[in-house]
């Protein structure tokens, strides 16, 4: 339990990512252009923090790096099929 105290705010700083990627997607609902912005920029942080985090943990290896990629792409393609329904 003492482990997953400490791991806390590591996780902070995603869920501030989280939190202002989809605060930034629902302010700007009338401009897609704006919300491929955030939405690549979320990805983008989401692939910078999982380095950052593994970095600390001594456990960074490439295949931990590709599959945060491989989510991040993926949650773009979900945002992206979100953003040019219709």
């Amino acid at each position: 339990m003492k482990n997953l105290a400490k791991l806390f705010p590591h996780y902070f700083p995603l869920l501030g990512i989280f939190i202002a990627g989809i605060v930034g997607f629902s302010i700007f609902l009338y401009d897609k252009t704006f919300q491929i912005i955030i939405a690549s920029a979320i990805a983008v942080a989401y692939v910078v923090w999982g380095v950052i985090h593994h970095l600390i943990k001594k456990d960074l290896y490439l295949s931990v790096v590709v599959e945060y990629m491989v989510v991040a792409t993926l949650g773009l393609v979900i945002l992206f099929s979100i953003i040019f329904r219709g």
